[in-house]
């Protein structure tokens, strides 16, 4: 093999590099006539160039984790620009990420139809550029997108609710309860026929099956909501659940190092339950669990690398990841600011029922 032909793969990746930056006039002068020559005259075009780059990002979970700690996703400018997400952490609300996604970054300007969304049988990751907005039935004034649902195999459904000015929400079908969590903006809950709970951003209520209650906004509001066909068992009844993620304990997670909150009570009334995992930059999950319970998240903050069976998938705030029953799954923190995830796990119940 020539030299030429062995430098060929770097030179394509500084290109492509240089092209995402508006850098290719300075790359190519860098570079000798005849290796520009010899090089860009390869079967390997332009497009097969493209094509393989892309293979290497979605496939590569080592390729995948630097790109994913490097920023690649965020940058308005592509990835030679991206910032640390530090940056700008403390000049925006709480999980601003979440409600205002980079939907269109300059390095994904030219390639329509990609998106990072996956599904498989036992998993699936749902990012915010394939979110599919329509009016919630019953609801005023409001918009949804449902992200899970029995569609795919799920025992419940996670939809984002976008409020505005003047909006109401609709009740759940009967013996569905039903959990809010609001990411932005803030809600007046109303139930039964007079308490009312202010909910602002981080605050959330859970309530049981054919609970009378209404939700009204007057300002732009993002929920993400839980419903699920309650399964009861003889002589157990939840109660209405109102709090907020701060008032909530740290638990103890034996063998772990992330920080764990529970949002529900853990007695039996309840069927599921929702648990905020906080982890710093660098921390993973110690199992690599297997298990029969469901899962539905939501990534609130920061970035990773998530394994759902034998994919690796670069992640950030404001996506979503269904798990199956049984599908290997696992978690690492990169960047530099913490992750926080929100996740729903049925609990309580014989899995043979």
């Amino acid at each position: 093999m020539t030299r030429i032909h062995r430098l060929r793969p770097l030179f394509l990746f500084v290109l492509l590099a240089s092209l995402q930056c508006g850098n290719a006039a300075k790359t190519l002068a860098g570079l000798s006539a005849a290796t520009v020559a010899s090089t860009l005259e390869s079967p390997l075009d332009q497009s097969s160039l493209l094509f393989h780059s892309l293979h290497g990002l979605s496939l590569d979970p080592i390729a995948g984790a630097a790109t994913a700690a490097a920023g690649y996703g965020g940058g308005a400018e592509g990835f030679c620009s991206a910032e640390p997400s530090s940056k700008c952490s403390g000049d925006q609300p709480l999980y601003w990420k979440v409600t205002h996604p980079t939907l269109a970054p300059a390095h994904l300007q030219d390639l329509p139809g990609f998106t990072r969304s996956v599904f498989k049988r036992d998993h699936a990751l749902i990012t915010p550029e394939s979110h599919v907005f329509s009016p919630l039935p019953d609801w005023i004034n409001t918009v949804g997108a449902y992200l899970i649902s029995p569609a795919i195999g799920a025992h419940f459904i996670m939809y984002l609710a976008n409020m505005q000015d003047g909006s109401k929400s609709a009740l759940p079908p009967k013996d569905v309860e039903r959990f809010v969590f609001v990411l932005q903006g803030s809600i007046s809950l109303t139930v039964g026929t007079g308490t009312i709970h202010s909910l602002l951003v981080d605050s959330y209520g859970y309530l049981p099956a054919n609970t009378k209650h209404s939700m009204i906004s007057d300002e732009p509001t993002t929920l993400v909501i839980f419903e699920r066909r309650y399964n009861a068992i003889e002589d157990s009844h939840p109660d209405l659940i109102v709090g907020s993620t701060d008032k909530q304990p740290l638990l103890e997670t034996p063998g772990e190092v992330f920080q764990l909150r529970k949002l529900l009570p853990t007695s039996l009334s309840y069927d599921f339950n929702i648990h905020i995992m906080d982890f710093q930059p660098g921390e993973y999950l110690n199992v690599k669990e297997v298990h029969y319970n469901q899962h539905g998240l939501l990534l609130l903050e920061g970035q990773g690398i998530y394994r759902l069976g034998e994919s690796w998938y670069p992640v950030q705030a404001g996506d979503t990841i269904w798990m199956a029953p049984f599908v290997p799954q696992w978690y690492a923190a990169l960047g530099k600011t913490r992750t926080r995830y929100l996740l729903y796990k049925d609990v309580n119940r014989n899995p043979l029922i």
